[in-house]
C-alpha cells in the first residue's frame, strides 16, 4: 500500500521559511516521481512543484519559482519542500504527491494517483 505522509507544516510570518518532509513507504521510492500540491482556503487544488524520480531534474509553478526548492533522499525515502520568503497566498494545505516513473512530467494535480492527507501551512503576521 502506497503511503505518503507529511510533516513541517506550522504558522509562519510573511518573509519566513519552513522545510516540509513527506515520508515514503510500502512501494519503491526511487522507481516514482514525487510533487506537491496544494489547496488554498476555498480554492481548487494547485501543483506546486515536481522532481523526478531520480532526483536530477524538477519543475516549479511560476507562483513559486525562486521561492521555493523541491528535493528528495532516495536512500531515506524522503522527499523535501524548502519554502522561502513565504508569503499570505501561499497559506494552505500542502500535499506530497508520487506516481510510477513517467516519461512524461508530471505537473499536474492529475498526474499523480497517490497523495497524503497534507499539512497546514499558515502565513501571517
Amino acid at each position: 500500500e502506497v503511503r505518503l505522509v507529511e510533516s513541517g507544516g506550522g504558522l509562519v510570518q510573511p518573509g519566513g521559511s519552513l522545510r516540509l518532509s513527506c515520508a515514503a513507504s510500502g512501494f519503491n521510492f526511487d522507481t516514482y516521481d514525487m510533487g506537491w500540491i496544494r489547496q488554498a482556503p476555498g480554492k481548487g487544488l494547485e501543483w506546486v512543484s515536481s522532481i523526478r524520480w531520480n532526483g536530477v531534474n524538477t519543475k516549479y509553478a511560476d507562483s513559486v519559482k525562486g521561492r521555493f526548492t523541491i528535493s528528495r533522499d532516495n536512500a531515506k525515502n524522503t522527499g523535501y519542500l524548502q519554502m522561502n520568503s513565504l508569503k499570505p497566498e501561499d497559506t494552505a494545505v500542502y500535499y506530497c504527491a508520487a506516481g510510477p516513473y513517467s516519461f512524461t512530467w508530471r505537473v499536474s494535480v492529475a498526474d499523480y494517483p497517490y497523495r497524503g492527507q497534507g499539512t497546514q501551512v499558515t502565513v501571517s503576521s
